[in-house]
């Protein structure tokens, strides 16, 4: 069976004419992913946390605590 490689999908479709249609969404989610993803790592905080964490046994709903 031979691949058809220039099937595109219903949904990529829809999401190129959408992108067409209304191009500020491209930018909002820029934004949205440096508030969320694209930030400077502080090693320190990092070291901090993983030092901080509490282990938590494998099952935790019937411990004997």
């Amino acid at each position: 069976m031979a691949i058809d490689r220039n099937y595109v999908s219903e949904t990529t479709q829809f999401l190129r004419h959408l992108l067409d249609e209304k191009p500020e969404i491209e930018e909002e989610r820029r934004k949205g992913r440096e508030i969320w993803w694209d930030h400077k790592q502080d090693p320190d905080e990092a070291r901090r946390r993983a030092q901080s964490r509490v282990k938590q046994k494998a099952y935790v709903y019937f411990s004997d605590t």
